[in-house]
């Protein structure tokens, strides 16, 4: 059997293998990075609700400290923060996205002060991932290293 261009199009097509190509990972890696620039944002001003939105429910929060937070504990601890932060910047973030997942790693450079006056600055090595559920990406898990 003998197959036209036409023809053998629609059978690759039938086949789907040229159906529309999934959507692009760049526009997922576009939202991923808005969530994290959000999640900043609100993380330097001290903005709990700001923050909790962009958190699963499921979440795991890992402080360079070795203390671990759920989602409740994590917003209660911003909430009723005995610092502020006096800068606060993720530096060099990247984004992988693999399938409902994203991959994203930062430098966290900063400095809290605390209401006793001290000031402390702050570089860790960041990993968080992100879970698409719906259409939305939620902070699944967040671990801290320090450097």
């Amino acid at each position: 059997m003998q197959l036209d261009r036409r023809q053998f199009a629609l059978t690759l097509l039938a086949l789907g293998v040229m159906a529309a190509p999934p959507a692009f990972a760049g526009a997922d890696e576009d939202a991923v990075l808005k969530h994290v620039e959000t999640f900043r944002a609100a993380q330097a001003a001290g903005k709990a609700g700001a923050i909790a939105p962009l958190l699963a429910e499921d979440l795991s929060y890992s402080h360079s400290s070795g203390a671990v937070d759920d989602k409740a504990k994590l917003l209660s601890g911003i909430t009723n923060a005995s610092y502020k932060w006096t800068s606060l910047e993720y530096k060099n973030p990247t984004v992988k996205v693999v399938g409902p997942a994203a991959i994203v790693r930062f430098n966290f450079v900063g400095e809290q002060e605390f209401n006793d006056g001290r000031k402390v600055p702050q570089n860790l090595a960041i990993l968080m991932n992100w879970l698409k559920q719906g259409n939305e990406w939620k902070l699944l898990s967040r671990s801290a290293t320090k450097l």
